[in-house]
């Protein structure tokens, strides 16, 4: 404890830094986060739990789609941070530019591709006949906000790259805030507008993203200062495809592993009847609030290592990596600590359903252990991806999903009947196996020595 405290108070303009650039990138998933917790208790108070297990199967395609499609966003904000680093904004503009144009010819096809094979994808999933209907009710409305959501995904990474973690906090507040009411309106039907009930959920989502969308270009094409998206930009060039294709397709690699598995998990959970599925998008959903000011320390070390690489100043890239997971870990027990003391009182917030309740208590129990792992693995994983290391932050991924948390959650779901809190046993063996080996990996510092020239 002592050398912890040492350090942090060696580190203390770090610290200041490091704070100064997450809070906004905290606040910003935070609010992704209350869109999809609002989602969640209005589907489950004015709908149901079959409207919600349907919404979870959706979302679980529409991000697993997003988050493997919109990996060059990865490679964009580690060289965008380091053009910053280098004072080279000519360079940052024609990066940003590029990353534009490839999200958007990625958005329309995956977009296309989706709604025409939407119910060969659900096939994969065992669920009854009436929340395949609201799950393909809700998709379909849906991906037409797909595009939109592409585009904004590789703004605010670019604005994330220079520095600006406040502008995509702010459209994204403004994005959460019209989708709560477009929700209650919507779903529920108030004045003229009439009761739609789950697409009254996907229309107020789609047209939120839409609304980002239009912020974004605004900001973006006319009146940011250090990052202007020109049409000339944004035509491809090998010298920026090359480099920004080596960093970004391990990262479409993770999260094709990691969406996938988690699709898996949303397989071994349909087996089981809907009050635990509905269960599971309840815990979930606990769980992403959990860990999203990781996701903001996580942006915050990537600028910052990126950054610290291009002034050539290796050791403030190291101090960076460590100061901003030793913060991760401290969130992560102070999480843990709530959940552990707190876990009906949390769940209540989500359902009235009493049954629902106490499937979920014994796993809430399980996820306050597993925080701080979760955590720290999140928020070193975002400095070695600052850094363009992000191959091998795609095999560490790759083997503590598929080599551990996979076989392990089969094991405890389907063979030991563990119900859902099998996912949380799973998870947690297979975090605290790899929180060493990434850690190993970041100390090694032959990270500092990527080079993300073409």
């Amino acid at each position: 404890m002592n050398k912890i405290k040492h350090f942090l108070n060696e580190h203390k303009k770090l610290l200041v830094s490091i704070i100064a650039l997450a809070l906004p990138a905290i606040i910003e998933m935070s609010l992704n986060t209350a869109l999809g917790v609002a989602d969640t208790l209005m589907i489950s108070h004015f709908i149901g739990p079959g409207a919600l297990a349907a919404v979870g199967f959706a979302n679980q395609i529409i991000f697993t789609l997003i988050f493997v499609f919109s990996s060059f966003n990865t490679g964009a904000t580690a060289m965008i941070a380091r053009s910053y680093g280098e004072g080279d904004y000519s360079k940052l503009n024609k990066v940003a530019g590029q990353a534009v144009t490839i999200n958007f010819i990625i958005g329309i096809i995956i977009s296309i591709m989706a709604g025409a094979f939407a119910i060969r994808i659900f096939g994969i999933y065992d669920m009854t006949e009436e929340v395949l209907r609201l799950t393909l009710e809700y998709f379909y409305i849906i991906i037409f906000g797909m595009i939109f959501m592409f585009l904004s995904f590789s703004f605010a990474a670019i604005l994330r790259g220079a520095g600006d973690t406040i502008t995509p906090m702010v459209i994204t507040g403004i994005a959460v805030f019209l989708n709560i009411i477009g929700n209650y309106v919507l779903i529920t039907g108030v004045g003229p507008f009439p009761k739609m009930g789950i697409a009254g959920a996907a229309w107020s989502t789609t047209i939120s993203r839409i609304i980002a969308f239009l912020l974004y270009s605004f900001v973006l094409f006319f009146r940011h200062e250090r990052v202007r998206i020109l049409f000339k930009n944004m035509k491809i060039s090998k010298s920026i495809l090359k480099p920004l294709w080596k960093i970004s397709y391990p990262g479409a690699v993770e999260q094709a592993l990691m969406q996938g598995s988690f699709v898996f998990i949303g397989v071994f959970v349909s087996q089981l009847d809907t009050d635990s599925e509905a269960a599971f998008r309840i815990l979930l959903n606990l769980e992403s609030i959990s860990f999203m000011p990781a996701v903001g320390l996580s942006i915050a070390a990537a600028t910052l290592v990126g950054k610290a690489l291009g002034e050539k100043q290796v050791e403030r890239a190291v101090d960076t990596g460590y100061t901003a997971s030793l913060l991760g870990v401290f969130w992560g027990v102070l999480m843990g600590l709530i959940y552990l003391i707190f876990p009906g009182q949390l769940l209540g917030i989500f359902t009235p359903e009493e049954n629902i309740i106490m499937l979920s208590i014994a796993t809430m129990l399980v996820m306050g252990l597993n925080q701080p792992f979760l955590n720290f693995m999140i928020v070193m994983s975002g400095a070695l991806r600052g850094a363009g290391d992000t191959r091998n932050v795609m095999i560490i991924t790759t083997l503590r999903l598929w080599i551990v948390f996979i076989p392990l959650a089969y094991v405890f779901i389907i063979r030991l009947n563990s119900g859902v809190a099998g996912v949380w046993y799973a998870e947690i063996i297979s975090f605290f196996i790899f929180c060493i080996v990434i850690f190993r990996r970041f100390s090694s510092k032959k990270w500092t020595k990527i080079s993300i020239e073409p």
